[in-house]
C-alpha cells in the first residue's frame, strides 16, 4: 500500500532500502520466515517508519512486568526531582473539555513557580501518539496544577526513558523528529531542573542502578549473577 501510494516499483523501493528486489517481493507476499529483521527495518525505513518485533501471548504476566518497570522508573524520576527541589504528584488524571488522560508525573518548583510535565516511557512505541499526548498534557498543565494548589504559567516538558541500548537505538532511529521535539538532553536537562529558567523540552535517560544510588544518563553495566544452583530432586 505504501509503495503504490508513492508510485514506486518494487525495484524502486529495493534501491532506496539497499536490498535486493526479491526481498521486497518476499515481504509483500508474506514470506516473513525467509527475511532477516534488518532487511525489514531497511524496507520500512525507506518510508520514514520503524519496525520493532514484539512477543505476544504473555498476557497478564507481561502487563505486570511492564507496570513494575514503569513504576520503578517513575519512582526513580520522582526521587531525583525531589533532590532538585521539585514537588511531584504521580498519575494525575484529568478530564478537560473532552480530553482525558493521566500525567505520569506532574512537578512544581515553588521558588521559580515552574511546572514540569513528565512523561515516563519504558519503551518508544508510537512517536506520533507520544508527541500528541505530551503536547496535550503540557497545554492543560496550568489548569490541572491549579487544582493541586500549584500556581504556575510556565511549563516545561520532560520525556524519560530507561537507560538501555534498545531505547537509545529507537530514539536514534527517530532522530529527525525527536531532536526537534526534545532538543534539550543530558547535562542541559539536569542543569535546568536544578535552576528552572526559560523553556524546557527535554529527553532524559534515567538509570536506577542500585537501592539508594541514582544515576542520570549513561549507567554502568552490572553483571547479573546466576542464582545459586540447587541439588537435583529425585522422583
Amino acid at each position: 500500500m505504501l509503495r503504490h501510494r508513492r508510485g514506486w516499483r518494487q525495484v524502486d523501493l529495493a534501491q532506496r532500502a539497499g536490498v535486493d528486489r526479491s526481498v521486497v517481493s518476499d515481504l509483500e507476499r508474506g514470506r516473513l520466515s525467509v527475511l532477516r529483521v534488518g532487511a525489514v527495518r531497511s524496507l520500512v525505513g525507506a518510508f520514514g517508519l520503524s519496525f520493532e518485533a514484539g512477543i505476544r501471548g504473555l498476557g497478564a504476566e507481561m502487563d505486570r512486568v511492564l507496570d513494575e518497570r514503569h513504576a520503578a522508573l517513575m519512582g526513580a524520576c520522582a526521587t531525583w526531582l525531589t533532590g532538585c527541589a521539585w514537588r511531584s504528584q504521580p498519575e494525575v488524571t484529568y478530564s478537560q473539555w473532552g480530553e482525558r488522560g493521566s500525567i505520569d508525573l506532574l512537578a512544581w518548583h515553588e521558588s521559580s513557580r515552574y511546572l514540569l510535565v513528565v512523561e515516563i516511557k519504558t519503551e518508544l512505541a508510537s512517536v506520533e501518539e507520544t508527541l500528541r499526548k505530551h503536547d496535550e498534557k503540557v497545554r492543560l498543565a496550568p489548569a490541572i496544577a491549579s487544582q493541586l494548589g500549584w500556581p504556575g504559567s510556565s511549563v516545561g516538558r520532560l520525556l524519560v526513558f530507561p537507560d538501555d541500548r534498545t531505547q537509545r537505538r529507537r530514539i536514534a532511529a527517530q532522530a529527525s523528529i525527536m531532536d526537534r521535539s526534545y532538543p534539550m538532553r543530558g547535562p542541559a536537562v539536569r542543569a535546568w531542573c536544578k535552576a528552572p529558567s526559560g523553556p524546557c523540552s527535554g529527553l532524559l535517560f534515567l538509570t536506577n542502578a542500585a537501592p539508594g544510588r541514582l544515576m542520570v544518563g549513561p549507567g554502568r553495566r552490572e553483571r547479573i549473577r546466576r542464582p545459586a544452583s540447587r541439588p537435583a530432586e529425585h522422583e
